[in-house]
């Protein structure tokens, strides 16, 4: 049995995306922005896995990888994304809950802004 291909996370903030890149290509990623005001917490807009990469826990690995970002950035986490969502309230020991005022301050902000998601 051949081994699968290794998949790195790679954080490209400017562009607001967290790639899962393997062999040179992204075959997943999380579509995101920084909120404008304190505590510019991190807000997950869309998780995308590429056709032909599902199944194999790639959007699971993203959606931890981004609480880990967070975490060693002392942000929270605001899940907008229906998957981050879901993945968060399955794994609460991995993914603490936003203050809802940090959620309310990303919901306006996502509002606001069409060009965010």
């Amino acid at each position: 049995m051949a081994d699968e291909p290794t998949i790195v996370f790679e954080d490209d903030r400017g562009a607001g995306r967290l790639l899962a890149v393997e062999d040179g290509g992204a075959v997943g990623l999380i579509a995101y922005f920084v909120l404008a005001e304190e505590p510019h917490a991190l807000v997950a807009v869309h998780t995308i896995v590429e056709p032909g990469h599902e199944g194999r826990g790639i959007a699971g690995r993203l959606v931890e990888t981004f609480y880990t970002i967070a975490a060693a950035e002392r942000v929270p986490v605001v899940p907008l994304c229906p998957y981050a969502a879901s993945w968060a309230a399955q794994h609460p020991d991995l993914a603490p809950v936003a203050p809802a005022e940090v959620v309310a301050a990303a919901e306006a902000q996502l509002a606001s802004d069409s060009d965010l998601w």
